[in-house]
């Protein structure tokens, strides 16, 4: 058509047909902007509806607070008695109250203003499957209907991205031939771009374009009728859930400026590491890809975050990412009861290539991880067999629970510290809190980075937490729950102080009588028929009411044999008990039935043997029978159902009798959780307290035979 005019009829047949198409797309694209401004106005309406809350509870005498002069009586008799009253109303409004004058006015609404910004700080929005709430109901189907139609979307996006420029070019240039007189005086050269456009736009009228975009239409017209199925949604992808409204709508979850305790310069270089994900199965929470970046910039570290946050799917990500980028060998270390777990959680979590290091052929195991590389998976045991390739080198070697190597003296120790020297990547994790044992700490890091530990050696504490931890930050990194998972559902921890059966009281006495300190911590679990235990009787009152609220109950216990009177108890409902004596295989076998199983099921676990490495979101209910020795073991056995991917309200009891040895204990408890806390000021003396052994225990025990004397004295 060189040099012809097309006709003005097919020119125009041929615009008409285009324009459509970019009508439709546009209209997909404008359906994208209005889903994501519909997940942006519901976060931000959940988030006020709780700042409202807080600011309807907040006087307006708290405007004087910092003795601003404003006349309140005034105020209240105008009507407005809180603060929301006056961020509802306007400074103008303000202003026609009488004796209220213009810059009063605009002094008060600034004050109630910064309380807004305030409480806007303090609130953490809680979502979970026990909260459906309308506000966060409207927000899950927000998301829902984002997800839904995301390959939608995306689709065309990627269309339009690749066509319109282009597309529109040759249709501006194809108009000028649908004008007559345009068209009667059109140069040569002219005609032959209003040719070559029609033939452009004619071929992909007949192509792949038109038909894309016709398929997406039919798509797009299909998807508005879709029902949201929010919660549904959540509860089976809540970590692709708060990463798409940390997305949309940051600040939500996570202040904006929020870089999870890390020194600006140091945030400043994570923000330039490239993530190479390819082969990563699973999502990474925002702060996850921090800790990810933090481990591939820095190298060498100790990677501290609280149980519950994922450390092993960050161990994970590190290594797909550095496989990505050439690296082919990777060891991990760890405690034989979750060898496992991260077989199973590398194979579901990534392509990364495992082979499990242990048992019988565990020589010919090492041998192929040699030749083929890939994560070596294996125990602190094993690691005595590795002497043969010590000298191989690593691209990474991860060592999971690593205070299981704090003592420098240990063979376990000696062998793994060996192998890291072959290795540029070392990532030591363990969700243990080492602030309070500084030379346990310098032990690790000196596997490091032996030049930051010299530095530490001889400082049993530091004034200055922050100080403290910039020291460390190029090796250390911890975060807490509470710090990055603020939208994680509620903890809600319970003291159920049971009243003692006659029998219990016996049996309590004669515990205490016996010098036996393992019955005397057995409060109510050492009676002769467990009918007649206090604990136990509430303990089925707390099944019950679980399996009523379609909720799964773990209960832990030292004591074997409380475990096993507990397993008595719920004969049908139990699984087996999972201990120390059951290997990894079988206690990821009772795992998995258990997360199969019914509502009301009952996990028993030794509290030793189950604190560490498992993952049970299936279970929303934790009993705890009786006080432990360290806060650390409990906060461990909580964090098994409470972490990231829990979707309900945890909700913990612990059991405990009056006027027992539980009362000290747990008075104890709350002196070492808060030197755990307070770690920063802990002195010689406060280390002292947060010692407690069997002396100690003893010396309660004493304690008790006195009250109990005087007890019966007195009748």
């Amino acid at each position: 058509m060189a040099g012809k005019i097309v006709s003005a009829k097919d020119a125009k047949i041929c615009i008409e047909e285009h324009e459509k198409l970019l009508a439709q797309l546009e209209d997909i694209s404008k359906r994208e902007n209005e889903s994501v401004e519909a997940i942006v106005k519901a976060s931000d309406d959940l988030m006020n509806g709780e700042i409202n809350k807080i600011l309807k509870n907040l006087s307006v005498d708290e405007l004087n607070r910092n003795k601003n002069g404003f006349r309140i009586k005034t105020l209240k008799d105008s009507g407005y008695n809180t603060i929301y009253d006056i961020l509802n109303s306007s400074s103008f409004s303000l202003s026609r109250i009488n004796g209220i004058s213009e810059e009063a006015a605009y002094a008060i609404y600034s004050v109630a203003e910064s309380f807004r910004r305030e409480a806007k700080k303090e609130v953490s929005i809680k979502i979970s499957t026990d909260n459906k709430t309308d506000g966060c109901t409207k927000l899950v189907d927000a998301v829902s209907a984002y997800v839904n139609n995301y390959e939608l979307f995306s689709e065309s996006s990627q269309i339009l991205k690749e066509n319109k420029v282009k597309v529109k070019e040759n249709l501006e240039t194809l108009k000028s031939a649908t004008k007559f007189f345009k068209r009667l005086f059109m140069p040569k050269e002219k005609k032959e771009e209003v040719s070559a456009a029609y033939n452009f736009l004619s071929e992909e009228l007949n192509g792949d374009y038109q038909s894309k975009i016709n398929k997406l239409a039919k798509r797009a017209e299909a998807s508005r009728v879709q029902a949201a199925d929010g919660w549904n949604f959540f509860d089976k992808n809540s970590v692709k859930f708060f990463n798409i409204v940390e997305a949309v709508n940051p600040g939500f979850l996570i202040k904006s400026d929020d870089v999870y305790g890390l020194p600006e310069e140091t945030a400043n270089e994570l923000k330039k590491v490239n993530l190479r994900n390819e082969g990563l199965k699973c999502e990474l929470r925002t702060y996850q890809q921090w800790g990810v970046k933090y481990i591939l910039n820095n190298r060498r570290v100790l990677l501290g975050d609280e149980m519950g946050l994922g450390k092993t799917v960050q161990a994970i990500a590190a290594m797909v990412s550095l496989r990505n980028a050439g690296a082919k060998r990777f060891l991990v270390v760890c405690p034989a009861s979750v060898l496992t777990n991260w077989c199973r959680e590398i194979n579901k979590m990534s392509d990364l290539n495992v082979i499990k290091i242990h048992g019988n052929d565990r020589l010919e195991s090492i041998r192929k991880w040699i030749s083929d590389g890939g994560v070596g998976v294996t125990t602190y045991e094993t690691t005595v067999h590795f002497k043969e390739v010590q000298d191989e080198p690593i691209d990474m070697i991860v060592v999971d629970e690593a205070h299981y190597i704090k003592n420098e003296k240990a063979q376990r120790s000696i062998n793994t510290r060996n192998l890291c020297k072959n290795s540029s990547n070392i990532l030591l994790m363990t969700g243990t809190p080492l602030e309070n044992r500084i030379e346990e700490m310098i032990s690790l890091i000196r596997i490091l980075r032996p030049e930051v530990a010299s530095k530490l050696s001889g400082n049993s504490f530091f004034v200055d937490a922050q100080k403290f931890r910039n020291k460390i930050i190029s090796v250390y990194y911890r975060r807490k729950r509470d710090d990055v998972l603020k939208e994680l559902p509620e903890l809600i921890e319970e003291e159920d102080w049971c009243t003692m059966t006659p029998a219990d009281e016996n049996a309590y006495v004669d515990s205490i009588y016996s010098g036996n300190y393992q019955a005397v911590r057995r409060v109510s679990w050492n009676v002769d028929d467990i009918k007649k235990s206090s604990k136990a009787l509430r303990l089925l009152d707390i099944v019950s009411e679980a399996k009523e609220e379609g909720r799964k109950v773990i209960v832990f216990s030292f004591f074997l044999d409380t475990l096993r009177r507990v397993s008595e108890l719920f004969a049908g409902d139990c699984y087996t008990t999972v201990t120390g004596a059951l290997s990894p295989e079988q206690r990821q076998k009772v795992i998995d039935e258990f997360e199969n199983g019914p509502e009301g099921s009952v996990l028993p676990l030794q509290i030793n043997a189950g604190g560490t490495g498992l993952n049970i979101q299936s279970a929303s209910v934790v009993v705890i029978c009786e006080p432990q020795f360290k806060p650390s073991i409990e906060n461990q056995a909580i964090s098994r159902a409470y972490r990231m991917g829990q979707t309900r309200n945890v909700i913990v009891h612990r059991l405990l009798c009056e006027e027992t040895i539980d009362e000290p204990m747990m008075e104890r408890l709350a002196v070492k959780q808060k030197a755990f806390d307070d770690y920063a000021d802990i002195s010689e003396a406060a280390k002292r307290t947060n010692e407690f052994d069997e002396k100690s225990f003893g010396l309660l025990v004493e304690k008790e035979k006195e009250r109990i004397q005087l007890k019966k004295n007195a009748v």
